[in-house]
């Protein structure tokens, strides 16, 4: 298939991939396989260095690009993509304006990963014992963003109906498309075959690193008191000192660091523990775990925007002792832990298929590259934010740029 056969496709990544790092690693790598695999000639672009982790990027044009600075115009100019997608709303601020006014007629499209006001609103009430407020200031920032892109991704139905609901954005500019899951069949491991409990995820972001900490402090203790045989692994990219303090084997508490693959070490646990005390979006590993067969016990943020009406892989639950209660029931009890197992598969099945999501995907973005002069005349509100944006950041940029030559 070659619907976007010619099409210069422009990314510009907040950082570069790392999918052995992160979900939105991942997340990226996917969108970059559907542009390829439709034709799209694409260029990846990013302020950040690369580092060892980066993913190697395959018949993908690189390209580095600096804040503040004209050689972006130069660049772009120069490039002139039929499609720019944003790697998060910081790089829309960052170079939204730059994109309207050289490349006014390319499709600008934002990919959210998660609603980052959201997570913010709720960090602040977890960590901060702050009253949940959601008109934030990093959500005047983010909403303006969406509004003035012609299309932004996201990836769970709790925050597009979040939106418009709580901050009325038309639903002509959001579309649903989660991290998906392929076709591929993998050979798992039975239940006798696995052992043990594990956490994974990027200790760069807050939520998880919350999770361990949350983990150890509060749960782990109940959990080991009544079943002291249980061993807990931690795997995940960036671990902070912090994190690598929480290494206790006495109490069967292993941090490991990072994986090399999440596949095997998921695949080889039994039961994942996931305690997200907040945060937005989807949640990689909790995918993963369904993905590989491995029930998983989480709370009803780390559950938010997967399960729809179905049967969560495992338990939901915001109570430490009921936490620890339903990881040893389910690391116990064969007939509930394929029961669980069997819920994660038809999840992914009828939720996370690749299948499900990529033509109307690859229809989204025809209709919106060939009607874009309409959609951007029924979004009103995008285009006085985008004028006024254009005209404040504009200056705001070109004076840093100058007191940088200074």
């Amino acid at each position: 298939m070659n619907a976007l056969k010619n099409k210069r496709i422009l990314i510009i990544g907040f950082v570069w991939p790392e999918p052995k790092s992160s979900a939105a690693g991942s997340r990226m790598m996917q969108l970059i396989a559907f542009f390829k695999e439709n034709g799209g000639k694409i260029t990846f672009a990013s302020t950040a260095l690369q580092s060892e982790f980066s993913e190697e990027l395959y018949e993908v044009d690189r390209k580095q690009i600096t804040l503040n600075c004209t050689s972006f115009d130069e660049f772009v100019s120069e490039l002139q993509p039929d499609l720019v997608l944003f790697d998060r709303f910081m790089t829309e601020e960052q170079f939204g304006w730059r994109v309207a006014e050289h490349c006014p007629n390319a499709l600008r499209m934002l990919d959210s990963e998660d609603l980052h006001c959201l997570r913010e609103a709720r960090r602040l009430t977890v960590l901060k014992n702050k009253p949940f407020n959601l008109n934030n200031d990093l959500a005047k920032r983010e909403i303006a963003s969406i509004y003035r892109c012609d299309v932004t991704l996201m990836v769970s139905e709790f925050e597009i109906e979040l939106l418009q609901s709580h901050f009325k954005v038309p639903s002509f500019i959001l579309f649903y498309l989660p991290i998906w899951v392929g076709n591929e069949r993998l050979n798992l491991r039975n239940f006798e075959e696995r052992s043990d409990f594990m956490f994974i995820g990027n200790f760069l972001h807050a939520p998880n690193h919350d999770a361990v900490v949350y983990l150890k402090e509060k749960i782990w203790p109940l959990l080991f008191t009544k079943f002291p045989e249980a061993k807990m692994h931690i795997y995940g990219a960036y671990p902070t000192q912090k994190i690598k303090s929480l290494h206790e084997p006495k109490l069967n508490f292993y941090v490991h660091g990072r994986a090399d693959s999440s596949f095997e070490v998921i695949s080889k646990a039994r039961v994942l523990l996931a305690p997200i005390r907040f945060g937005a979006g989807i949640k990689g590993k909790l995918l993963e775990a369904m993905q590989f067969g491995t029930p998983s016990v989480t709370t009803s943020i780390g559950a938010e925007g997967m399960k729809g009406e179905m049967e969560w892989n495992g338990c939901i639950t915001d109570s430490p002792h009921d936490f620890a209660e339903k990881a040893i029931e389910l690391y116990q009890n064969k007939s509930f832990w394929m029961q669980a197992q069997q819920n994660g598969f038809e999840i992914i099945k009828h939720r996370f298929s690749k299948d499900l999501f990529v033509d109307l995907f690859l229809e989204m973005l025809i209709d919106k590259m060939e009607q874009l002069k309409k959609y951007r005349e029924d979004n009103f509100i995008g285009s006085m934010l985008m004028h006024h944006f254009l005209q404040s950041t504009k200056y705001m940029a070109k004076w840093i740029e100058v007191k940088n030559k200074i």
